[in-house]
């Protein structure tokens, strides 16, 4: 029997007590929030894929769901040397992953970012986000405590690796998000001047060479920046939804333009938030986000460990900066980038891979997480 006590010796009772709670319970929330629009946005999805389930979607989803949980408490109950070790081989795994994907990639929208199989299909770079933040915390970590370690130098090399076999798929977002977070790393271990100026430099030939070389980038920018009677179906359709919501919404089940606007359930989810339930979901969903970032950054902090700090300030950033992209996106704040929103949005990759980020930044801030790591050696 499970004992949740705080004098328990149980790996469990040792977990509740530890966990950052707020944390995971907004988490949760978001969860659940995803769930209720996913079950709403389900039929008019299933019908524009011409599928007989009209619940086929809410179905799937409940699935990652409660698989996601399961990986998310499992990973969260990990010491920090489990953690950099699942760190190390996930992003091998993940890495191979993304290499299948110019052999055997599934072509969607321009960019061959999925491995298909047994009617799943598998988005490896949602993956190796987290791993390689770990690894990259690990690495800076090291060259901090070891002498003669070259962690900063192996960080850098890791980084071009990983960036450019992410941006070849192509996929500029993904690359774009995972530079942003591996500098506020790099910047927290104390990355030189001249190298942040050269690399700033190198992602701008990047992205401007993006837009003249890949179409679909072209394409995203030039709606972005057009006028208003020329703005792609798309986009128009996500600012018609929030409009339409207004303050207090249709109500739940009540949207309308989840009937026509492309990828209602998965990267325009926040729209149809807005529509059915207006703006005030729309800023607890924000303010969920940030909330998360911040108390991560803070508990970051706790036990002055630079592994903890690295880490935990990575994963927290890239779940907080993925959803600053996936809501300006949808509120035309920004070019679409076709990401999912955190924990809400449908996707198998997108919930298994964000349950396995949170997992592991729960496990890194739990209280005497580094404690324990520092008497295991």
């Amino acid at each position: 029997m499970f004992s949740f006590a705080r004098h328990s010796k149980s790996k469990i009772s040792n977990w509740w007590w530890t966990v950052d709670k707020v944390t995971f319970s907004l988490t949760v929330f978001l969860i659940f929030i995803g769930a209720m629009l996913v079950l709403s946005a389900s039929p008019s999805a299933a019908n524009r894929d011409h599928l007989a389930d009209d619940f086929a979607f809410i179905k799937k989803q409940g699935v990652f769901i409660c698989a996601g949980l399961v990986l998310l408490i499992g990973v969260s109950m990990q010491s920090l040397r489990t953690i950099r070790r699942l760190a190390v081989l996930g992003f091998l795994g993940a890495f191979i992953g993304i290499v299948l994907t110019y052999i055997v990639g599934d072509a969607t929208k321009g960019a061959a970012r999925w491995i298909k199989f047994a009617g799943f299909s598998l988005q490896p770079s949602e993956f190796v986000k987290p791993m390689f933040i770990v690894v990259t915390a690990w690495l800076l970590d090291a060259n901090k405590r070891i002498d003669d370690f070259p962690g900063m130098a192996v960080a850098v090399g890791l980084f071009l690796l990983t960036a450019l076999s992410v941006f070849g798929q192509p996929d500029l977002g993904m690359t774009v998000l995972i530079a942003g977070v591996w500098a506020l790393q790099m910047v927290w271990a104390g990355i030189p001047v001249w190298l942040i100026a050269t690399l700033f430099g190198a992602g701008i030939m990047l992205v401007t060479g993006s837009y003249f070389f890949l179409t679909h980038v072209r394409d995203r920018i030039d709606r972005f920046l057009a006028a208003e009677n020329e703005i792609g179906s798309q986009i128009q359709k996500s600012m018609d939804a929030f409009a339409n919501g207004n303050l207090l919404g249709r109500g739940p089940g009540e949207g309308y333009y989840k009937m026509t606007l492309p990828d209602v359930h998965t990267d325009f989810i926040f729209a149809l938030a807005g529509e059915e339930c207006g703006v005030w979901l729309t800023t607890i969903i924000a303010v969920a986000f940030a909330v998360i970032v911040a108390r991560t950054m803070l508990l970051s902090m706790r036990d002055n460990n630079l592994f903890v700090m690295y880490a935990a300030s990575g994963l927290a950033a890239s779940l907080g900066g993925q959803a600053i992209v996936n809501m300006c996106s949808a509120l035309q704040l920004m070019p679409a980038k076709g990401m999912t929103l955190p924990f809400v949005s449908y996707g198998g990759s997108s919930m298994l891979a964000s349950c396995l980020a949170m997992g592991m930044l729960l496990a890194i801030t739990r209280k005497n997480a580094a404690a324990e790591d520092k008497d295991n050696g």
